[in-house]
């Protein structure tokens, strides 16, 4: 992912996390399955490499389509365990439909729907479930490219981490969380993420961890999220990318200014 200055703002399999892609939506402990990637967190071991790897299996394309009014991708997926058993049928939605080229942002609406296929109940889970503290990643991830480490993160609730400090924003709830590169970054960008109201346990408990430029819309970060066979989970996000370094006061705004409106 790009701003509209040409700046990259994503870190594709860096050598610090080889699994993490960009912009994902991920979960590290679902019913035992690692669909995040890389070794899983075991209680009282630490993390260990399993045979867990799931897959996230792209189907098709039911819509793809340009034009004036911006741009809309459907796609098909599947979950899929190491072992070989389908455990959810995923239907996901991207929209670029708002771009303002004067002011120097864009934005990418993503819409999840997550149908338990699994003839049994799957539960999501985070390394934080399982015992290691600060560590409750899933969800939508985000992970930023090299040039955006150790940058600061702007909370809904007005507490903020910077530089290698994770601890001050890991965890708190917002509806919104900015992320700002770095003052050395050139050019310099800025993201937003905006969680929808209807989304499970709104609002979200971020993942957020300047220290590689890492966050996570993590839905399940302290507490097991249950899905029931046949039952479906929606999940709605608003990714907001600038090409500028944003104030605290200035992401605020364009939170204001974006979020969705409730009830929709």
């Amino acid at each position: 992912l790009y701003t509209l200055a040409g700046a990259v703002v994503t870190g594709f399999r860096p050598p610090d996390h080889r699994w993490h892609h960009g912009l994902s939506l991920t979960c590290a402990h679902l019913s035992g399955e690692n669909f995040w990637g890389g070794p899983t967190y075991v209680r009282g071991q630490g993390y260990v490499q399993l045979p867990n790897n799931g897959a996230q299996v792209h189907l098709g394309w039911d819509e793809a389509a340009a034009g004036a009014d911006g741009v809309a991708l459907q796609q098909r997926l599947a979950w899929v365990t190491q072992a070989g058993a389908t455990w959810l049928a995923e239907e996901r939605r991207i929209e670029v439909t708002q771009v303002d080229a004067r002011a120097g942002w864009w934005a990418l609406d993503l819409r999840f729907t997550l149908r338990n296929v699994h003839s049994a109940a799957l539960v999501f889970g985070s390394p934080t479930t399982e015992g290691r503290p600060a560590a409750g990643y899933g969800g939508l991830f985000w992970r930023g490219s090299q040039e955006l480490a150790g940058g600061t993160v702007y909370t809904a609730s007005g507490v903020e981490a910077s530089g290698c400090n994770d601890e001050p924003a890991m965890g708190q709830r917002g509806a919104w969380l900015a992320y700002v590169a770095p003052s050395a970054a050139q050019p310099p960008a800025a993201l937003l993420f905006l969680d929808h109201p209807a989304n499970p346990r709104y609002p979200t408990p971020w993942f957020a961890r300047p220290s590689y430029a890492g966050v996570s819309c993590a839905f399940m970060y302290d507490t097991p999220f249950a899905l029931t066979p046949g039952a479906a989970l929606t999940l709605r996000y608003r990714l907001v990318i600038a090409a500028g370094a944003w104030t605290r006061g200035q992401a605020a705004a364009r939170a204001a200014a974006l979020r969705f409106p409730d009830g929709v």
